[in-house]
């Protein structure tokens, strides 16, 4: 990289827990145990889906897929994102 080029933007991961309200985020990786994951892939928190953080901290309402549900912090704080 040169003195005339712009710096790269560096996306922070985070658990969707710290991911402010009114914002979007992409999912970048499920943690938990792997029947957990498997929950979350079949409600639709696919690796690359893309959320809207509604509301919440201790008990979060996101939309994904068009459709709002509620997680709480704990189920929560397995999804990593990137803020969009």
């Amino acid at each position: 990289m040169t003195c005339n080029e712009p710096p790269t933007p560096v996306l922070r991961r985070m658990p969707l827990t710290e991911l402010p309200a009114g914002t979007s985020g992409r999912v970048c990786e499920l943690a938990g145990e792997p029947s957990f994951c498997v929950r979350l892939r079949e409600m639709g928190f696919c690796e690359s889906a893309v959320i809207d953080k509604i509301a919440g901290t201790r008990m979060l309402i996101c939309v994904l897929c068009e459709t709002r549900i509620a997680l709480s912090d704990a189920a929560a704080s397995h999804i990593l994102v990137e803020p969009l």
